[in-house]
């Protein structure tokens, strides 16, 4: 997912998602508006990382620096502890939960 925001993929960002969520829909719409109005770098740390082979409970450590596309453009640094909800369904493990979900909100430059 991190590498979907430097890549300027939203789709990757969001492949990993399990639509169902509440925060698949608010995601939708804040990840592209963001990646459209800036370049990203991101980052991520484990922190924690507890649960089972079916579902685990993780804190990440996870910084995005947001650079406006424009020339000199203005840059804004985020770094939040994101709680993340994985499930694992047949081979494949979907993020269920993502909070805070503002931490990808689009900036107001």
């Amino acid at each position: 997912m991190a590498a979907g925001l430097s890549e300027d993929n939203s789709e990757a960002f969001l492949a990993r998602m399990e639509k169902t969520t509440p925060e698949y829909e608010k995601l939708k719409v804040e990840i592209p508006a963001l990646l459209s109005q800036a370049e990203l770098t991101s980052s991520v740390t484990i922190l924690k990382d507890e649960g089972d082979d079916s579902k685990r409970l993780v804190e990440l450590d996870w910084f995005l620096e947001i650079r406006g596309k424009t020339a000199d453009g203005p840059v804004v640094r985020r770094r939040d502890v994101i709680h993340c909800t994985v499930e694992k369904r047949g081979k494949r493990w979907w993020v269920v939960s993502l909070k805070p979900v503002e931490f990808f909100a689009a900036v107001k430059f």
